[in-house]
């Protein structure tokens, strides 16, 4: 018995240390940020718009560089799309949230707000979106870049995912549960 947790814990780390890319996500019926993203649950349950042609990469570039150039300023409530947007200055949270709503609105699929650690020595959360692509999966973090990283090549020290969510599902990174034990 000992042994089997053993082994299960060594396979989660390894699958857990592995690139964003390669996160390993597992459907949970709660997280611990649900209470606190009330505001904003319309806007990650809202149906994406079905379009007939994909969302372009260099539409989702100038989405990032529109709420990067926004000032940053943190806030402990989660804003609205419309807040974000406001002029006023907005954190991590609130430019995600506002690129996964003009996202939607546009017909992307595939993509997943994610609440995590910036860096492995990162000691507050932060917050980006994962899109996964036919051409491949990206990072948007509209917060510190202007333009969608390629996953396979932010490095597995970078943009580490604690939770995720994605319409009505919720998932926590089996680093989390590594971490957790």
């Amino acid at each position: 018995m000992k042994r089997t947790l053993l082994l299960t814990v060594a396979l989660l780390s390894i699958a857990a240390s592995s690139s964003f890319a390669d996160a390993l996500l597992f459907t949970v019926p709660a997280t611990p940020y649900d209470s606190q993203m009330a505001r904003i649950r319309p806007v990650l349950t809202a149906p994406s718009r079905a379009s007939a042609k994909q969302v372009s990469l260099n539409n989702v570039n100038q989405w990032m560089a529109s709420l990067r150039a926004i000032p940053y300023g943190y806030t402990v409530m989660w804003k609205t799309p419309a807040e974000a947007q406001s002029g006023a200055p907005a954190d991590c949270k609130a430019k995600a949230v506002a690129l996964y709503e003009k996202m939607q609105a546009n017909g992307a699929t595939n993509v997943r707000l994610v609440i995590g650690k910036r860096t492995l020595t990162s000691r507050l959360s932060h917050a980006w979106l994962a899109w996964d692509t036919e051409n491949g999966s990206y990072v948007l973090d509209p917060t510190f870049n202007w333009t969608a990283c390629v996953a396979g090549r932010v490095g597995k020290n970078n943009y580490l995912p604690l939770y995720a969510y994605a319409g009505n599902k919720k998932f926590r990174a089996a680093s989390a549960l590594v971490a957790q034990n």
